[in-house]
């Protein structure tokens, strides 16, 4: 890291914890060009799609719990 950065994440890191969530936060949105409308639009219609297959028994329902120790163990 370039010394002035390094003195940035020194200077960060002395802030209290609730300065330096909301300074992470307003560095993170800084990179975010904007929405993404296409993104959106494709995650409700994929929304759609499963709750339709639920509601015609095409899926069945797994608790989130069971979902969320699954995904956990695939990115160990």
């Amino acid at each position: 890291m370039a010394k002035g950065v390094t003195e940035l994440e020194q200077a960060a890191k002395r802030l209290p914890p609730s300065k330096r969530a909301q300074l992470a936060h307003s560095l993170i949105a800084s990179l975010d060009a904007g929405k993404d409308v296409d993104a959106e639009s494709a995650w409700l219609e994929e929304a759609e799609r499963r709750y339709q297959a639920y509601r015609q028994g095409l899926l069945t329902p797994k608790p989130a719990a069971e979902v969320f120790r699954a995904s956990r163990a695939k990115l160990k």
